[in-house]
């Protein structure tokens, strides 16, 4: 089929760009989803000159490949969560400044907003992220949490991302949101109402992830086929669930790739993400945009992983029928 592969290069950011695209090319991918830090995509010089733009691109396309979207998650987590020393790690320093919770969350907005603006120069019109959450950390209700409260926090994102939205919605770009556990959206239930607490503003959208889905009993399916226009990219990635008895999908406080945990990320194709009928509701909805894997195993080499990711979705990845298989019998 003629949807493009390509990688996110989130988890390669140790890498420079330039070592990166040799290995990408190597392997056959179509492209890449650039991340917005290390050297991938970097907002603020895409805004201050033509010609980083024009170089990344060059970059790109001496080595075959395209870019479709970019991702900037790790700053637009701090645009509406509490602010804390963690979030130190994850930021730039112009963007922490003195951190301030306040002022953190303002600069965050900012830099998604001129993230939009630098998507559009650089060509693509779609920017993934996360949004963060005021109430995410209320989510296990004791001491109990009024409706009051998380009504109040679905506000808080409203006020933080609609002159974000309108921004990207004056550049024609969309931010498709990584529908995840920590933020304002993480199920179909909450997506909706974030949705609503925006008014359904057309920027907004959703970047399809199933891992963040079926370790909480989720069908990745059903967040397709509930918001099909809202489907602005798709990542391929995979989640196991791996419960004995004494561990829960909460994880137990455990890092990443202990054997502990009650569910983990592995390649896909390793794990409990059923792929056929993901492609299947793609194919239903129209989605023609990239598959963009999304590489996550603590217990695998990545340069192994990644092109046997490839070798997968180009497996799996089929076109609908033109025709209904049973035309022939027709008078």
């Amino acid at each position: 089929m003629s949807r493009p592969v390509t990688l996110f290069t989130g988890q390669w950011a140790d890498l420079p760009l330039e070592v990166l695209v040799q290995k990408v090319s190597a392997w056959g991918f179509d492209g890449l989803e650039l991340a917005c830090w290390g050297d991938h995509f970097e907002v603020d010089k895409a805004l201050e000159s033509d010609r980083y733009v024009r170089e990344k691109r060059d970059l790109l396309e001496q080595h075959g490949l395209n870019c479709w979207a970019i991702s900037n998650h790790l700053v637009g987590q701090c645009v509406c969560d509490p602010i804390d020393d963690r979030h130190k790690s994850i930021l730039p320093s112009r963007i922490w400044g003195d951190g301030k919770p306040e002022g953190v969350r303002q600069r965050a907005a900012e830099e998604i907003a001129n993230t939009g603006r630098a998507a559009k120069r650089f060509g693509v019109d779609t920017v993934n992220g996360f949004t963060g959450s005021s109430v995410w950390h209320k989510l296990y209700f004791f001491p109990p949490t009024s409706d009051a409260e998380i009504d109040a926090g679905y506000q808080d994102f409203a006020d933080r991302w609609t002159p974000v939205l309108n921004v990207f919605q004056a550049e024609d770009v969309r931010f498709g949101l990584e529908v995840h556990p920590t933020e304002i959206a993480y199920d179909l239930i909450t997506f909706e109402r974030a949705l609503r607490a925006l008014n359904g503003h057309p920027a907004f959208g959703i970047n399809f992830d199933p891992s963040h889905l079926v370790h909480q009993f989720i069908d990745p399916t059903e967040l397709i086929y509930a918001f099909p226009e809202r489907i602005f990219h798709a990542h391929i990635k995979d989640a196991k669930v791996q419960l004995t008895g004494r561990n829960s999908i909460l994880s137990s406080h455990l890092s990443f790739g202990d054997h502990r945990r009650g569910w983990d990320f592995v390649s896909p194709g390793h794990g409990d993400v059923k792929w056929d009928p993901i492609v299947r509701a793609l194919n239903r909805v129209g989605y023609q945009g990239p598959l963009s894997i999304e590489w996550e195993d603590s217990g695998m080499d990545r340069d192994f992983g990644a092109p046997e990711s490839l070798a997968l979705v180009r497996r799996i990845d089929y076109a609908p029928s033109s025709v209904a298989f049973d035309a022939a019998f027709a008078k």
